[in-house]
């Protein structure tokens, strides 16, 4: 058991949108992403997802509305729900993410941004 230094472990990395995996809890893993730009419109449907912003501002994106996520701030988004996060302005926002381990990386869609594989860090 060690404390986990989540800057340090965000400046190990500088790909947008490829989740890195820091830490497991039962059957959830703890990943960090940077994200920048447009994601893709998907969901998981057995699955909720827990974006929390460490550094700048998240758009998640619904089909009917935007949700603002600021530096600070959590969301959850319950599975079988359509999203898309986004960011704005070529902001680079950093999170951390709560999920089941077999959370799909874009759901039930595949894309060039979809990853197989989170890095362990």
């Amino acid at each position: 058991m060690k404390s986990i230094n989540l800057k340090q472990k965000h400046s190990s990395f500088s790909k947008h949108w490829h989740p890195h995996q820091i830490a497991i809890v039962d059957d959830m893993q703890v990943l960090l992403a940077k994200v920048k730009d447009e994601f893709v419109w998907h969901a998981h449907e057995k699955e909720d997802e827990l974006f929390q912003v460490l550094k700048g501002t998240l758009y998640m994106k619904f089909r009917e509305r935007t949700e603002v996520v600021n530096e600070g701030e959590i969301i959850v988004v319950p599975k079988g729900v359509e999203h898309c996060p986004s960011t704005m302005n070529g902001e680079e926002v950093h999170l951390l993410l709560f999920e089941k381990l077999n959370t799909a990386h874009t759901g039930n869609v595949n894309d060039e941004l979809t990853q197989t594989h989170y890095p362990k860090i």
